[in-house]
């Protein structure tokens, strides 16, 4: 079977957040790309950042590392840091390794948006 290839697309909107698409397979192969767009919006001036899973179709440890280490990135730039849409076996994989404690969960963008705008 292929591999299907990491696409990202990055979009700031007015209230401050900007929402990072995935799509495809995150893995050891394509880490640094994403790892690269988070960077980016980490040293942008904004105050949230959500990251939109709903079209990624895979993700190892590698992936997991990157958004891990985004996450704590975002915390110390005083960014929120959301995961929006995740599929149910990633949250399942999220859940065994312990970080469903650690990410803040929206189940979709528009309701990590409404979460944004509630924390003002």
């Amino acid at each position: 079977m292929p591999n299907r290839p990491l696409t990202t697309s990055r979009h700031a909107h007015s209230f401050g957040a900007t929402v990072v698409v995935v799509a495809g397979e995150l893995d050891l192969n394509t880490a640094q790309q994403l790892t690269d767009v988070l960077h980016g919006v980490e040293q942008s001036a904004g105050t949230s950042l959500i990251v939109d899973l709903s079209a990624l179709t895979y993700c190892d440890s590698t992936g997991i590392t990157v958004l891990a280490n985004a996450d704590q990135a975002a915390r110390k730039a005083n960014m929120h840091f959301i995961l929006a849409s995740p599929s149910p076996d990633l949250m399942r994989v999220f859940r065994i390794v312990g970080l469903d404690q650690m990410f803040t969960f929206q189940p979709s963008v528009q309701d990590a948006f409404e979460a944004v705008r509630s924390w003002g």
